[in-house]
């Protein structure tokens, strides 16, 4: 058995050996949190500084419940937007971690098959869609796959992924409006981690909350603890059910924090150091790992297990990943279109 393969059961065993359903809940919510720190840490402190990644990385590490909580409410029908700090998103939606390190690699095994190494990737049979570097530009897209999915008779709801900075840009105002007026299942999720590259939250907007923004447009709108994956997850029930019955968009804004630079080459030095501390001691999979042992819900032995699980899958997709040839250069013209 591959250790992918054996990651997958382990899952399987601890969710079927929860007992209660919040149980089985959390065991997710602490595999998949997990899986997506391992493979973003190999990605950026190991990978990238060996040379094996090119180009800019950007990771989650202390946002990985809000991907998690949001995440694991979707059904199939519904399209999820993430941003690129919202990596679980492609595991929950059954993309292995295999594919994952091999796309940041730009080998054959990756999800354009080496047409873009690293995080501009998406699969729409998972539904999944690629991010547009100029983050708020996926909104008024998701608000597009809202009304197409109306018309095409679907119960699906648009999960549209972005940071707090998004919200100060025109396309974000445009695309949240459109969805409003036209009372769009779109869940606008805002992964608010205080810093839009280096500029703090403060000096780029004049509301306190970016949530103030939702009663513009006749949205609702909720503050969540962004780092308790159990609280994102009720929220985001409370959204989709929203959205779903067809009351139109709902604004969730999940305040936590950055706890690495904007990208692996950026140092954050202008980040006071007190906030990492601060911020540290609400470690989303620390909280989790605590919850699970107060309310008897896994044993500590039982954590561990999902820990040395994760951490053999992931290194067997770091080999897999980099087994992967690279694309032959005689297909570099297949799947280019044409317009005529």
């Amino acid at each position: 058995m591959s250790a992918v393969h054996a990651a997958g059961a382990e899952l399987d065993r601890s969710v079927a050996a929860a007992g209660t359903p919040e149980a089985a809940l959390a065991h997710k919510c602490l595999y998949y949190m997990q899986l997506m720190r391992e493979v973003e840490d190999r990605i950026e402190r190991k990978l990238y500084r060996q040379g094996k990644v090119l180009g800019g990385v950007y990771v989650g590490r202390g946002q990985e419940a809000i991907s998690v909580g949001s995440g694991l409410v979707a059904i199939p029908e519904d399209v999820l937007f993430p941003s690129h700090r919202d990596m679980a998103i492609f595991f929950i939606r059954g993309i292995s971690s295999r594919r994952v390190l091999a796309q940041y690699m730009g080998r054959v095994g990756g999800l354009t098959r080496g047409r873009d190494g690293n995080m501009h990737m998406g699969d729409m049979d998972a539904k999944v869609v690629s991010i547009i570097s100029a983050l708020a530009a996926t909104v008024p897209v998701a608000a597009g796959a809202a009304l197409a999915m109306r018309y095409q008779g679907s119960n699906g709801v648009a999960f549209s992924y972005f940071g707090d900075g998004s919200t100060s840009r025109g396309d974000w105002h445009e695309g949240v409006n459109f969805a409003s007026v036209q009372k769009l299942p779109v869940v606008f999720i805002c992964n608010n981690n205080q810093y839009a590259y280096s500029t703090p939250l403060n000096l780029q907007m004049a509301c306190a909350n970016v949530a103030d923004r939702g009663p513009a447009y006749n949205m609702p709108a909720e503050i969540v603890d962004g780092n308790d994956v159990l609280a994102v997850y009720a929220a985001t029930e409370r959204a989709v059910a929203h959205a779903r019955s067809g009351k139109g968009p709902y604004l969730l804004e999940c305040k936590t924090f950055r706890m690495t630079g904007h990208s692996a080459h950026d140092m954050a030095h202008y980040v006071p150091k007190g906030l990492f501390e601060e911020w540290g001691k609400l470690d989303p999979i620390v909280r989790i790992q605590q919850r699970m042992l107060e309310e008897n819900w896994a044993t500590q032995a039982e954590i561990d297990q999902v820990h040395a699980a994760v951490t053999a899958e992931v290194d067997d997709a770091v080999a897999w990943a980099e087994a992967s040839p690279f694309p032959d250069p005689s297909t570099l013209l297949e799947d280019v279109y044409e317009s005529q």
